[in-house]
């Protein structure tokens, strides 16, 4: 009988063999948008076991047909890294009417605890509906009280939340307390005012902090609620502060360099443009409120939410679009539209990629493993037939996440053929 040890090592050989045998699937002829601010007119992409094998200028390198196992040609079509949406409650909600369906909240006010990780749902039919436009990567967020949970950075493919998930609890989401609100209905003018209770919502903010630090540097006991909070003093986790108005951006700013933590993203930051220098000077980025949306404030400009985009990448801020707001998760769909809307008011077109890839890869930490197309990177990305920021042409014909093909199937377009001869 063969010796166990010469057994395993005969295994380990074959499969060794068998990985080195097989060969890079290429894409041929694409206009590459790479995701950092670059494209390539005319591509040559390659994946291999997952991963992104090569990237080069087609007219200038020469292919081999033999060293391939598929060769895709895809002239005349635009070849995208995976877009992705953060801040959203993508996968954990499902129909807004239906209570049972929406797992985005829980009682109290104060739960870092919370975890959206376990929460999410692989079969959810609108996170089918989302892909089909290039949305392949989620930040699945939680919603409500004062310190709502942590998030996590989910794939929008798999048979369950240990598949899907990218990034575990990225970071801790914080709403920080309004200084003022506005009184009046939906679009009626109304008028401003203060929040009496701010300085004291700080005060306990700032206890609930202390208490947390304290136990990152020496407790023994185990409190979930401060375990949770661990990452944000060890630089491990980002804390995310929801965020809208300048004062209270400030306060916030100030908040974070009390506690020194590190990584601080701001997300809302409607007056990001009245504060450029003290975003800059404390290395703060952005998640910017979805694009399509009125002003906040009255008097404002009309157009000012769709240029806000252009001027923050003019002022050098790090910055990325979401879909925040009513029915943001199935809204999630039209967030390259966002993208396409900040071109049309002055954002250069591969920047504009650039803020629904790179640039959110990099603020929530993923950076490493998408959000680009780069050699080593994870092969996820699309291809559409179209300019896929324009609702006019976009139109997805293949997807991937991980070098694994994506059923872009959904019941919408289930039902669409089923009704279309009628």
């Amino acid at each position: 009988m063969m010796n166990k040890k010469y057994l395993n090592l005969l295994f380990t050989l074959l499969i060794t063999i068998a990985v080195q045998a097989q060969k890079p699937t290429l894409f041929m002829g694409a206009t590459a948008h790479l995701g950092n601010g670059t494209k390539i007119e005319n591509a040559a992409i390659s994946m291999l076991n997952g991963k992104i094998d090569m990237v080069a200028d087609a007219t200038r390198i020469r292919i081999d047909p033999s060293a391939f196992d598929t060769i895709y040609r895809v002239h005349g079509k635009h070849l995208y890294p995976a877009f992705i949406v953060p801040n959203t409650t993508l996968g954990i909600t499902e129909i807004d009417a239906v209570r049972a369906s929406n797992d985005y909240i829980e009682t109290g006010s104060i739960n870092p605890n919370v975890r959206t990780l376990i929460a999410y749902n692989t079969d959810s039919k609108i996170a089918k509906t989302v892909r089909s436009n290039g949305v392949l990567i989620a930040q699945v967020t939680p919603r409500g009280g004062t310190i709502s949970g942590q998030s996590s950075v989910m794939h929008l493919a798999g048979w369950n939340w240990e598949d899907a998930a990218l990034r575990i609890d990225d970071g801790i989401h914080l709403n920080w307390p309004s200084s003022y609100y506005e009184s009046g209905w939906w679009a009626e003018p109304g008028s401003t005012k203060e929040n009496k209770k701010y300085n004291e919502s700080i005060t306990t903010l700032k206890r609930f902090f202390k208490k947390a630090n304290s136990y990152a540097k020496s407790s023994s006991l185990m409190d979930l609620r401060m375990e949770s909070m661990k990452g944000l003093f060890n630089g491990n986790k980002t804390l995310y502060i929801h965020a809208n108005n300048a004062s209270d951006m400030l306060d916030a700013i100030s908040f974070t360099n009390e506690f020194s933590i590190s990584k601080t993203v701001i997300v809302g930051a409607e007056d990001a443009l009245k504060i450029v220098d003290e975003l800059k000077e404390n290395n703060i980025s952005l998640i910017l409120n979805r694009v399509h949306r009125l002003p906040s404030k009255v008097g404002s400009p009309v157009d000012e939410p769709f240029t806000q985009a252009a001027k923050l990448q003019e002022a050098g801020i790090l910055f990325c679009l979401s879909y925040e707001g009513e029915m943001e998760a199935m809204g999630a769909r039209n967030l390259p539209f966002s993208a396409g809307t900040a071109v049309a008011h002055g954002l250069e077109y591969e920047k504009a990629i650039s803020s629904i890839t790179l640039n959110t890869a990099q603020i929530l930490g993923i950076d490493e493993y998408c959000g680009s197309i780069e050699k080593g990177k994870d092969a996820t990305f699309f291809i559409s037939s179209g300019d896929a920021l324009d609702m006019r042409t976009n139109n997805v014909e293949k997807a991937y996440i991980q070098g694994v093909d994506v059923d872009l199937n959904n019941h919408q377009k289930e039902l669409f053929d089923k009704y279309k001869n009628r």
